[in-house]
C-alpha cells in the first residue's frame, strides 16, 4: 500500500512560506539563515577563500559577504579556537580583498551573472559604476540578466560598497575566453532546476546554449535518453556528458 508523501509548505531553516517555481520549490525569505551561510560560502568559493568552508560558516555565524572583510580578528579566533587557523584564514582573506571584479561580481551569486556575463561586461566598461542598463545592453546581456544585475546594484551594492575593500574595477587583463559552450538536454539529476546547471556552469567558465548550435562543445545528457539532440551531438562529435557534477569538478 503506497503512502502519499506531500510536499513541505514551509522552510525548515526559517518557518518561511515555500513559493513553487516550475517544479522546484523555493524560501522568498531574505533573512533565511540557511539562505545566507549558501551566499558566504557561495562568496568564499568563488573568490578562492581557502579555509571558509561550511564548518568555518557556521562556527562564525556569517550570514553576509561582507563580515569576511569586516569581522575582528579577535572575533574569528573565539570562534574558530585556533590560533593557526585563524592566521591561515585571515592570509586567505587579505590576499582576496585585491580580486578585480571580473573575480568579485559572480561571487555575490546574482542570478545569470556568472563569469560569462561578467565576461561581456568587461569587455565594455571599466568599473562597476560604469554599469546601467545601456552599458548591459551594449554587452550584450539579455533582459532578465540585465533587470537582476540593476536590482542588486540599487539594492544591495550600496552597503557593500562602504563595508568592503575592494577597487570594483575591472582588470587590465581581459577575462579568459569560456571554456567552451554547453548545451543541456533532458532532466538532471545533479541540480534541482537547469537555472541551478546553468549558474554552476557559468561560475565555472562555461557559456550554456539554449540548443545544439555548430559552436556547442558539450551535451548534459543525465538520463540517458536517445533524443534527437544526443544522435545530433554524435554525429557531429561533440562531448555526451551523463555526470554534470563530475564534469563540473575534473
Amino acid at each position: 500500500m503506497f503512502q502519499e508523501i506531500l510536499p513541505p509548505t514551509h522552510c525548515p531553516s526559517c518557518d518561511s512560506a515555500l513559493e513553487w517555481v516550475n517544479d522546484s520549490l523555493y524560501c522568498r525569505n531574505s533573512l533565511c539563515s540557511a539562505q545566507n551561510s549558501k551566499a558566504v560560502e557561495h562568496f568564499a568559493k568563488t573568490m578562492k577563500i581557502k579555509g571558509l568552508g561550511p564548518a568555518s560558516i557556521q562556527k562564525l555565524g556569517w550570514i553576509c559577504p561582507s563580515e569576511i572583510y569586516t569581522t575582528e580578528r579577535s572575533s574569528i579566533l573565539a570562534s574558530l579556537d585556533s590560533e593557526l587557523v585563524t592566521n591561515k584564514l585571515q592570509g586567505q582573506i587579505m590576499n582576496s580583498r585585491n580580486a578585480p571584479l571580473e573575480f568579485l561580481l559572480p561571487a555575490f551569486g546574482i542570478p545569470l551573472i556568472g563569469n560569462t556575463a561578467t565576461r561581456k561586461l568587461s569587455e565594455t566598461v571599466n568599473s562597476i559604476f560604469e554599469i546601467n542598463a545601456d552599458t548591459c545592453e551594449r554587452a550584450g546581456l539579455g533582459p532578465k540578466a540585465t533587470g537582476n544585475l540593476l536590482n542588486w546594484m540599487t539594492q544591495e551594492l550600496p552597503n557593500f560598497l562602504k563595508v568592503m575593500p575592494h577597487d570594483w574595477e575591472f582588470s587590465s587583463n581581459p577575462m579568459p575566453a569560456s571554456k567552451g559552450a554547453v548545451c543541456i538536454s533532458g532532466r538532471l539529476k545533479s541540480f534541482k532546476s537547469k537555472a541551478d546547471a546553468t549558474t554552476a556552469l557559468n561560475a565555472a567558465g562555461y557559456e550554456v546554449k539554449a540548443s545544439l548550435t555548430k559552436q556547442v562543445d558539450f551535451l548534459i545528457n543525465e538520463g540517458g535518453a536517445e533524443s534527437a539532440k544526443t544522435r545530433q551531438a554524435r554525429d557531429t562529435g561533440v562531448t555526451i556528458v551523463t555526470d554534470l557534477r563530475s564534469f563540473l569538478e575534473n
